[in-house]
């Protein structure tokens, strides 16, 4: 498979930690409910796995915010909760509602029964993956995902979204054992699943460890992270000739940033609670960081958003410049977009970023 040659490549610099012209911005969520076009793809496609499993469709809205605003990258446009539907437990969207299993892993029989899927069941995403690419035409890199072991075995067992995590965690304390033993399948699938997606024409893989940030400490080095850092030794470091990023992100993670600086990964997110400034001296000579402002500001007039946007790229401070590897910052949010975000307000979001940016470089606009 061949693409065309990368035309910006600042978001992959800034991954690798060299230095960059401006500081890339890309957003959680990016392609989503917020934009008026995605909606009326969504009700071409009836549904929200129509229109993930659709090719066709998952290129389209993958490259509508792309259309509207400069940014530095796009992501693939899917689920976390792809590899679980793969396993069989039955994946469904309710529109207006969150995700839900038909089969949840509760007891002893269920965990027995699960494997790594066959990635074939997921050539859909594949297929997907390769014809962004195209799609693209080197116009920015192409961001693959999945969600973390953890994440994955709260839904699996919740069957859906959770207030408490009570059944989750009822299984954690209670059969440990059960919950490795779920763990080690899921991480192994999302390594596979991951490998597949770089095949296929990935520029950069990312990790949402969404559900991390619920564990209590201790649990979360156990459940977690370790199961966070099975994936990261299994995936593909390059593909073509080219280096692979992993990102790893980790809401609610602050608290573990140390820890979480010894992964095997070249990008750490941040949600919005992380001081970036304290980030960076813990660890941001080893690792590119990602993030962080509250997708709330959002909601803000476009002065608040400006000057909020430079209060987060202040904080970083003056990003590596020169020959040589540094510190260097992506700019994202904190979590993924709300879907009633104005769509304007996300143009200002993005420029401000790329302007402000500059400034601290002081490089000049082009």
């Amino acid at each position: 498979m061949s693409f065309a040659p990368l035309q910006n490549d600042t978001f992959l610099r800034a991954c690798r930690r060299l230095s960059t012209p401006h500081t890339p911005v890309w957003l959680m969520r990016q392609a989503g409910r917020y934009l008026p076009e995605y909606r009326e793809t969504r009700a071409r496609a009836g549904s929200f796995m129509g229109l993930a499993t659709n090719t066709d469709y998952a290129t389209e809205v993958t490259l509508q915010p792309l259309e509207r605003y400069a940014l530095d990258a796009a992501i693939l446009f899917s689920d976390i909760l792809t590899v679980p539907d793969a396993m069989g437990l039955g994946l469904s969207f309710a529109l207006g509602e969150g995700p839900k299993f038909a089969h949840p892993v509760r007891d002893e029989s269920a965990v027995a029964a699960l494997r790594v899927p066959d990635m074939e069941k997921l050539r859909y995403v594949f297929d997907a993956v390769t014809s962004i690419r195209k799609a693209l035409n080197g116009r920015v890199p192409l961001i693959g995902f999945s969600g973390s072991p953890w994440t994955l075995a709260c839904y699996m067992v919740e069957g859906a979204g959770s207030d408490d995590y009570r059944l989750v965690k009822t299984m954690l304390y209670s059969r440990p054992d059960l919950m490795h033993r779920m763990l080690q399948i899921n991480a192994d699938s999302v390594a596979a699943y991951l490998n597949a997606q770089i095949e296929a024409g990935a520029q950069a893989v990312m990790i949402f460890d969404s559900w991390g940030g619920v564990l209590a400490d201790g649990a979360f080095q156990e459940f977690s992270l370790a199961y966070t850092a099975r994936v990261l030794s299994q995936l593909k470091r390059e593909h073509g000739g080219e280096q692979i990023p992993r990102i790893v992100f980790t809401k609610g993670g602050g608290l573990w940033l140390q820890e979480m600086g010894e992964l095997d990964c070249d990008v750490l997110g941040l949600d919005w609670t992380v001081n970036l400034s304290r980030a960076r001296a813990l660890v941001g000579e080893r690792k590119a960081l990602q993030g962080n402002i509250d997708p709330n500001v959002l909601f803000a007039q476009p002065a608040q958003i400006e000057t909020q946007v430079a209060k987060v790229l202040d904080s970083f401070g003056a990003p590596h410049a020169g020959i040589g590897t540094g510190p260097s910052h992506i700019f994202n949010l904190g979590h993924g977009i709300s879907q009633h975000t104005p769509p304007d307000h996300v143009k200002v979001l993005v420029d401000a970023v790329h302007s402000h940016s500059r400034r601290l470089r002081a490089v000049p606009a082009p």
